[in-house]
């Protein structure tokens, strides 16, 4: 059957009737910014206190769009007789976002959460090389970054803070505990001895109550020793006396 001359010319008017009787939906940018859903990847925005120079993200990069700069530096012992370490600094983070895809691949290889989505969208340039942005304008954008959803209720508690509360809670535990322990009566240790009434432990030997060595013998009551010659007594009175 032959279409119906005119027949594509009423279906276009067709929905322009029934649009023209909807509200309409146009957003007055830039008067009234629009409503982006949380997870928009607009910019990348970098935490540079999170960030090691570990150049994972410019490895991975597809379009290697990411350079950075650093050197090391070395960090005095922290202790006397230790160790000094290096460290590496950096000197610049920049990403060409005139060659990005947005892909997302750098912030998902990052191990030390350096490098998150930020909704900001206003970056547009006359010129494609300002298109490059240093790590201080990367900086700015990182303070608009979402907060992230909360979790779920039921949801395990996350490793990071599962090792933190456990580690305070060891802390809390060792700083509650007496600086001397008591020890019990009746007994007692191996340092030094006690008052106690009960046995004691194997502390500091004490001095036997016999002859302990080649002093001057005594004399024994009733008996003379081999001292010295004694004083002759004279003959006796037959009444009792002495002469």
């Amino acid at each position: 059957m032959a279409p119906i001359p005119g027949s594509g010319l009423a279906k276009g008017l067709a929905v322009t009737l029934r649009t023209m009787t909807k509200k309409t939906v146009t957003e007055q940018y830039p008067d009234v910014l629009p409503d982006l859903p949380p997870r928009t990847r607009g910019v990348i925005g970098l935490f540079e206190e999170n960030c090691t120079v570990c150049m994972l993200c410019a490895r991975e990069c597809p379009d290697w769009c990411i350079y950075i700069d650093s050197h090391k530096e070395t960090v005095p012992a922290a202790t006397p007789g230790g160790r000094e370490r290096s460290r590496n600094v950096l000197d610049r983070f920049a990403i060409d976002f005139s060659l990005c895809m947005y892909c997302g691949i750098c912030i998902e290889v990052c191990p030390f959460d350096a490098l998150f989505w930020s909704p900001e969208f206003e970056y547009a340039e006359t010129d494609i090389r300002e298109l490059t942005h240093e790590r201080d304008k990367l900086r700015e954008w990182m303070w608009t970054v979402p907060a992230p959803p909360a979790l779920d209720p039921g949801a395990e508690e996350p490793k990071e803070i599962a090792a933190a509360r456990k580690t305070a809670e060891k802390l809390a535990a060792t700083l509650a505990e007496p600086t001397e322990p008591t020890r019990p009566t009746g007994t007692t240790g191996t340092t030094e001895a006690t008052e106690s009434t009960g046995q004691t432990g194997p502390t500091e030997p004490t001095k036997p109550a016999g002859p302990t060595g080649p002093t001057e013998p005594t004399r024994p009551t009733g008996t003379t020793g081999p001292t010295g010659p004694t004083e002759p007594t004279g003959p006796t009175d037959p009444q009792g006396g002495q002469s």
